[in-house]
């Protein structure tokens, strides 16, 4: 087929396109938002310098079709380093260029994008051309096959295993080999081979299936469809298709413009705490943002934490006269939904509500005895999901501060030296025990009764 007939054939999506020369070698590889628009404006521009020669020699025009600029940037980079394309000197001298790299060498392995050629015992990837486009096709990878990004494994699974997005090997929650066929299906992603992957995955859930491993046939089963829905860069989302899905689908009076969404966060027991997000027409509303100290309950009782935080928030709004939510979400299953349910009943109040359970993403509606599964593609799932996930953070953000605190106290009354009225003397001059962890030893020992060397005991202990 005639050049000028492929260019009339290109496709307004987005992808990689090459040119060629009149023996089929590569001249150029370039990505592009919209093939048409882009290769269109080689020809509709006045040429010069290497864009002109460019022009004179290419013979045949090839294209890839991918979901986004972004997983376009990652068919780039490797069709450059395939190809060496004549006039792709961008990436000659590739030093100042961001990689995708990995500690290949550490038993479960860590990805990282950074700059320069690859240190000892790590792999890189790339280069690539554009950053914030590596690091859109980075989280959006991360999102279908979560990895570790810690420079350091910690001791108990962090705030990104929670969001799904590490498997938290900290915790020996994935064994060595698991991880290490995930982190292959990245590399392989990242090389711009997304079909060989879901090659893979469909293997493994055919096997695991004739095998009678469910669970893990359904991992595979969602990771096959997010790589199906996987654009490299989050498809645009819009609030109101998702929340007139919703009002649809969960048979709700009117569109749910203001949703608030409720998560507990303890640990056995401890620091217990309760948070209260909200979005308006789909958006985090910040002023509606809540958060709560647990009071009335001891020990782990999450549903009696739940009954707690709902009635206490419900109770404030109906006091001060405030409007309420068009549709309450809970994160966690039947059971933090009845006990949130109970807590309205006793306020008179009827809402529109559900759960959603975690493993599984069930939704749980009142007076339904099954819960409802939706595909990972759907709007109204994608709502719900963020309200869970943004409250969830909030949740676990305000617990851990309560919790660090805590360990900070413990820590200062544990120090030989620091008794009651050293400890008094020092909140006082600095006004929190966080106060005292950042103050250098010159200032410590201006508080009265604190010796250089009580100074430097202080200074390491809390530091550590």
């Amino acid at each position: 087929m005639a050049l000028q007939e492929k260019l009339a054939k290109l496709p307004d999506r987005p992808g990689v396109y090459l040119f060629k020369d009149e023996a089929g070698r590569v001249l150029y590889v370039g990505k592009a938002v919209s093939l048409r628009k882009r290769v269109l404006s080689y020809f509709r521009r006045p040429a010069g310098g290497k864009v002109s020669r460019l022009i004179r020699e290419a013979a045949d025009l090839d294209w890839i079709i991918a979901g986004s600029e972004a997983e376009a940037l990652l068919v780039e980079s490797s069709l450059i380093k395939e190809k060496s394309p004549k006039y792709n000197v961008l990436l000659k001298d590739d030093k100042s260029y961001p990689y995708l790299k990995v500690t290949a060498e550490e038993e479960f392995p860590r990805l990282f994008i950074g700059r320069g050629r690859p240190e000892p015992g790590t792999k890189a990837i790339g280069p690539f051309t554009e950053a914030a486009l590596l690091k859109q096709a980075f989280q959006a990878i991360r999102g279908v096959i979560p990895f570790r990004t810690c420079r350091t494994l910690p001791k108990r699974a962090c705030l990104d295993f929670h969001l799904r997005l590490c498997p938290a090997p900290c915790e020996g929650r994935i064994s060595r080999e698991a991880y290490r066929q995930g982190l292959e299906q990245i590399l392989l992603l990242a090389e711009g081979k997304k079909e060989r992957v879901v090659d893979l995955l469909r293997d493994r859930m055919e096997e695991a299936s004739r095998a009678q491993r469910y669970e893990e046939a359904a991992r595979c089963r969602d990771q096959i469809s997010g790589l199906a829905e996987l654009t490299a860069r989050p498809k645009r989302f819009a609030p109101t298709e998702a929340l007139a899905d919703c009002a649809g689908l969960l048979r709700l009076a009117r569109v749910p413009r203001r949703i608030e969404a409720f998560d507990i966060s303890n640990l056995f027991g401890r620091e217990a705490v309760g948070a209260c997000v909200t979005f308006l027409d789909g958006k985090p509303f910040k002023p509606g943002y809540k958060r709560f100290k647990i009071q009335t309950v001891a020990g782990i009782d999450d549903y009696a934490m739940m009954r707690e935080v709902i009635r206490r928030h419900f109770q404030d709004l109906v006091e001060a006269k405030k409007g309420l939510p068009d549709l309450v979400v809970i994160d966690g299953g039947r059971g933090h939904l009845n006990a949130a349910l109970e807590a309205l009943a006793e306020l008179s109040l009827e809402l529109p509500a559900l759960g959603i359970a975690k493993e599984f993403e069930e939704i749980f509606l009142p007076g339904q005895q099954e819960p409802l599964l939706l595909p990972p593609q759907s709007k109204v799932l994608q709502l719900i999901q963020r309200l869970r996930d943004e409250a969830h953070r909030f949740a676990i953000g305000y617990h851990r501060l309560l919790r660090g605190k805590r360990v900070l106290r413990s820590a200062l009354d544990e120090i030989p030296g620091v008794g009651p009225r050293r400890r008094q003397d020092l909140l006082v001059r600095f006004g929190s025990v966080e106060a005292v962890r950042q103050a250098p030893v010159e200032e410590l020992t201006q508080v009265r009764g604190v010796s250089q060397m009580l100074a430097e005991r202080i200074h390491q202990k809390l530091r550590r």
